[in-house]
């Protein structure tokens, strides 16, 4: 077993709340924020592409920022099932966001710079209100 499968089993193991869905999709939901939202400022470091092909600057985005951007690329991907989506992967609330960011650090999939706080996460928007009270729906024809 690779030693990124090996964090991330482990991490599934001691953290129960949150499936494996939870956590692609909040990276994938940072990628969105970078390239798609162009969220986020350079800073001084480089990533891989998602394929791991090529270096690109970093961009590091708040707590805030990456809620909103995991709220845009859940309606962008799921629509009006957004919410129903994702609490089957156990998100609920932008604290668990925050919670899978965290954990990610831990097992050193994500960064934090030096003044980023798990508490950042918390109380960003109301899934309700988010994903059904404020949903929009556009008619494309």
């Amino acid at each position: 077993m690779s030693d990124d499968a090996f964090a991330i089993y482990n991490l599934l193991k001691d953290d129960p709340r949150y499936r494996l869905e939870a956590y692609q999709f909040v990276r994938e939901a940072l990628a969105y924020a970078q390239d798609t939202l162009r969220m986020g400022h350079e800073s001084t470091g480089e990533v891989m592409d998602l394929e791991g092909e090529k270096p690109i600057p970093e961009r590091h985005l708040t707590g805030q920022d990456l809620c909103e951007a995991v709220r845009q690329y859940s309606v962008d991907q799921f629509g009006y099932l957004a919410r129903v989506v994702l609490k089957s992967w156990g998100i609920e609330s932008t604290g668990d966001i925050g919670s899978i960011v965290y954990n990610l650090i831990g097992i050193g999939w994500m960064k934090k710079s030096d003044t980023d706080r798990r508490d950042h996460f918390d109380e960003i928007f109301d899934f309700e209100d988010a994903f059904e009270k404020n949903f929009q729906f556009s008619q494309e024809g």
